[in-house]
């Protein structure tokens, strides 16, 4: 028999002496869906479900979403994350966002990819950003669009950091900028965000106008997000399978002919006793900084370190900002321009 954790045994007992039989319920499919009996997780949870128990309808939502326990059904999943949604809860209205943008109906995820990206989920950014750099479902807005992918990027998410990359050929310098300004105020902006939405913050869900003729954007997967449900006891845990996820195609933006870069400038984000601290630090950095991964790095021995210069740019003006994207996407993280 599976031994409980001391923290979980606590709570169990709690719930046991509440005489909470919705709650029961809940608790008995979870821990039914991690034995791998679906059917009896679902079993469990439809009653709680039904009389509106809001971990029980996002549970169902999963369920559906998979196909396990039930038959894979993306209208029902629909369904059960909106009535969840409905009562606050906030992973549901994350999952419906993803689900309705899957789905093609990116005009109703709209709202709910907004409410998310306030509060600093990483992939309704990316979703909302690349919205925002299209313009055709909602007014183009490329300052936003950049500041948005500029966090998503920041937070660990590879597609968003390659959008970032792609951004900067076709956004104007002063607006990517101003788009690096924003992305720091969103990244102040998203506690408060998050604490006015754990309270019961309303969701708009009033679907924007379109402003422009349909183009192909990227789709959520739709088992992106399964299994990451927080809290007890509406969790349903993470299984082998649950959480592998298709890599997200990056914002749909016109080709353009790569050119070399060129020019004397650099940036220097280091001095290192150890080349391979350096290197180690250069591969976290371009995993996370957009456009990063498009210069090359150098290793200039200056006594007994090795400085981590990045380069060539163009102009002191394109190295100053990407030092402000390093500094905004690494907390703490140095970065000078120099002209070696």
């Amino acid at each position: 028999m599976r031994k409980l954790p001391p923290a979980l045994l606590a709570l169990t007992a709690a719930l046991v002496f509440a005489a909470h039989p919705a709650l029961a319920d809940v608790k008995a499919g979870v821990d039914a869906w991690s034995n791998g009996d679906f059917n009896a997780a679902v079993k469990e949870w439809r009653e709680p479900a039904k009389k509106g128990d809001p971990d029980a309808q996002f549970n169902m939502a999963q369920a559906y979403k998979l196909g396990r326990g039930v038959k894979q059904d993306l209208n029902m999943a629909a369904d059960w994350y909106q009535r969840a949604a409905k009562q606050g809860h906030l992973q549901a209205a994350d999952s419906l966002g993803h689900l309705y943008h899957y789905q093609g109906k990116v005009r109703e995820s709209l709202p709910y990819l907004e409410t998310s990206a306030a509060r600093g989920e990483p992939r309704a950014q990316y979703l909302l950003a690349t919205e925002l750099f299209n313009g055709t479902n909602m007014a183009k807005n490329w300052v936003r669009a950049y500041a948005l992918m500029t966090r998503a990027s920041a937070s660990g998410l590879s597609p968003a950091s390659r959008s970032l990359a792609e951004m900067d050929k076709y956004i104007p310098l002063d607006q990517r900028q101003q788009g690096i300004v924003m992305a720091g105020e969103i990244e102040k902006s998203t506690t408060q965000a998050r604490a006015a939405q754990v309270a019961g913050f309303p969701i708009n869900t009033r679907p924007s106008a379109a402003v422009a003729q349909k183009v192909e954007v990227p789709a959520s997967d739709p088992i992106a997000d399964a299994g990451q449900a927080p809290g007890f006891p509406g969790v349903i845990p993470p299984m082998a399978g649950d959480t592998k996820q298709e890599p997200a195609k990056p914002a749909k933006i016109a080709p353009k002919p790569a050119t070399a870069i060129s020019g004397k400038w650099r940036i220097q984000l280091g001095a290192f006793g150890s080349e391979a601290n350096a290197k180690k630090l250069w591969a976290s950095l371009q995993s996370r900084v957009g456009g990063l991964s498009t210069v090359s790095h150098y290793l200039v021995p200056a006594g007994n370190v090795s400085r981590l210069q990045a380069g060539p740019f163009a102009s002191r003006s394109d190295a100053d900002a990407m030092c402000a994207k390093v500094k905004a996407a690494a907390s703490g993280q140095g970065c000078i321009v120099v002209a070696p």
